[in-house]
């Protein structure tokens, strides 16, 4: 039996849900129940009866769903499988940064950790921050990990002042606005489609800025066929599925986070088998950190 086959018949036996993540690998993503953004999964996994979650992605978006679902079983096959960008915000240094600005709203990109979720007012997604923050009636915002997305949404609401924390993701980093170029120059009616986690300089050249699922949507309702699509580039196995008519390309030799590449059906195969992996959360914490994801919920609608 090939493995695929034999994950499937655990999680049947088990009546398990498994999830992943867009940047998963693409033989993850076809074994998968779903595949989505990390806060449509951890919503999934929340809405779901299944009692027994095999998440696919990183550690942070494994803890989100066990904050939304203390009483579910939530395993996540690659242990190590981290997220830099998340590893930069500390909680001690944050609650130095509030004393220093008591008036300012906290928000954290989901991207963060339970600990520094605790410690916020709010979470944001790439896809609802900018709505969000234009409700939060305070002027001073307290806005981490991720510089990059947070300068995206302060150039948007120039009333407000931002304070930035010092993070970034390693994986959109490597955008070298060059590359982008080099595509436009063989392909230039291609649109070029950019994640807001991406460095201004490349956000500067995009046509359109988006989260991942918002990247999908745009390229598959356009009637372009040519997209440069500035993102991690396991995004590319649900595009051709979606648009096999269309051509995608990559800016660079490669857009490869390491960590959401950990997940192996070897990994989901001995997770189900052995029950390995599974999130635990102080509930003191788990708490606090529900108020800044519930708060979220609360602002989108």
């Amino acid at each position: 039996m090939l493995l695929a086959d034999e994950i499937l018949k655990l999680k049947e036996e088990k009546n398990a849900l498994i999830l992943a993540h867009y940047y998963q690998r693409p033989e993850v993503q076809e074994i998968a129940d779903y595949v989505g953004d990390s806060y449509y999964l951890s919503k999934i996994a929340k809405d779901s009866p299944n009692q027994l979650i095999v998440f696919c992605g990183v550690k942070f978006m494994a803890e989100s769903a066990k904050i939304l679902s203390p009483e579910k079983t939530i395993l996540l096959p690659a242990w190590d499988a981290g997220c830099p960008m998340a590893d930069m915000a500390d909680s001690d240094e944050l609650i130095k940064l509030k004393q220093a600005h008591p008036n300012a709203a906290v928000v954290c990109y989901i991207n963060s950790s339970t600990e520094v979720k605790a410690e916020c007012d709010i979470t944001v997604t790439s896809s609802n921050a900018l709505k969000i923050l234009k409700k939060i009636d305070k002027s001073e915002i307290i806005f981490l990990p991720d510089k990059n997305l947070g300068s995206f949404i302060a150039e948007q609401l120039p009333e407000k002042k931002f304070i930035l924390w010092n993070g970034f993701c390693i994986t959109h980093k490597k955008v070298n606005p060059q590359s982008i170029l080099e595509i436009k120059a063989i392909k230039p009616d291609a649109k070029t489609l950019v994640h807001p986690e991406c460095e201004k300089e490349v956000r500067d050249l995009a046509d359109f800025i988006g989260s991942t699922g918002e990247i999908l949507d745009y390229a598959t309702k356009s009637e372009i066929k040519d997209f440069i699509i500035v993102t991690e580039q396991g995004i590319l196995h649900e595009l051709n599925k979606r648009n096999p008519d269309k051509n995608f390309y990559i800016p660079g030799k490669t857009m490869t986070c390491v960590n959401m590449k950990k997940t192996r059906l070897e990994d989901i195969h001995s997770s189900l088998i052995n029950m390995e992996g599974s999130i635990e959360i102080d509930e003191e914490i788990r708490v606090r950190a529900l108020k800044a994801l519930t708060n979220m919920h609360e602002y989108a609608c």
